[in-house]
């Protein structure tokens, strides 16, 4: 039986994904290599709250061009 999907796929990064939906509504952006970053660099979150949790993992960063906003840094929390 034949699938209409290809065998293969792209493995795309977070900022790589986040940048492509960007892109589809109009908001130029580029996908910036993991830990480069000095937004990267200190806490992700606070640990004022109790709800907040305390493991954060870093996915990455995308640069936005043509806008007020520098970088989103994109984490998960859980």
């Amino acid at each position: 039986m034949h699938d209409t999907e290809s065998d293969t796929f792209t493995y795309e990064t977070w900022p790589e994904k986040v940048s492509h939906m960007l892109k589809t509504i109009g908001v130029e952006s580029s996908a910036k290599e993991q830990g480069t970053d000095s937004v990267e660099q200190g806490d992700y979150s606070s640990r004022v709250f109790s709800q907040t949790t305390r493991m954060v993992t870093n996915r990455g960063v995308v640069e936005l061009k043509n806008s007020n906003i520098d970088v989103i840094q994109i984490i998960q929390k859980g």
